[in-house]
């Protein structure tokens, strides 16, 4: 019995401590799977759908991939961003012509932003514990 290779094409993306591998494929599924569940069942929210969808609609691909989709660490706004990405350098990777509208979007840029770290005599990264002068 011989097995069918799909081709895909493959990116990683990343956002606070998420990290998302995202793989593309051009079949007749067109589905979008999420760690083995579809995306309105890890993403219920609407904005968080319509974020992870943007380089699709961008580039004008919408409906012509199927999408799967490894995700782990982090939360969920660190989850929907690294898909982002991820699925911007995918499609990048599928054609290189892409990139410079991608690039306008912004979607081709990792987001630097990280939690700072919490101080010693701080309650937070920056709180200061109320001060009491007697």
């Amino acid at each position: 019995m011989a097995t069918v290779k799909v081709k895909y094409f493959e990116g990683i993306g990343r956002r606070k401590e998420s990290v998302a591998r995202v793989r593309i494929m051009q079949d007749d599924a067109k589905t979008f799977v999420v760690n083995g569940k579809t995306l309105e069942q890890v993403f219920p929210s609407a904005l968080a759908q319509e974020r992870i969808m943007k380089p699709f609609v961008v580039s004008g691909m919408q409906g012509k991939f199927s999408v799967s989709v490894k995700a782990q660490g982090g939360g969920m706004t660190g989850w929907a961003d690294a898909i982002s990405l991820g699925l911007a350098r995918a499609l990048v990777e599928f054609d290189a012509k892409m990139k410079s509208a991608l690039r306008k979007e912004g979607l081709m840029t990792r987001d630097p932003r990280q939690v700072e770290r919490k101080k010693a005599g701080l309650k937070k990264a920056r709180k200061a514990p109320r001060f009491s002068k007697r």
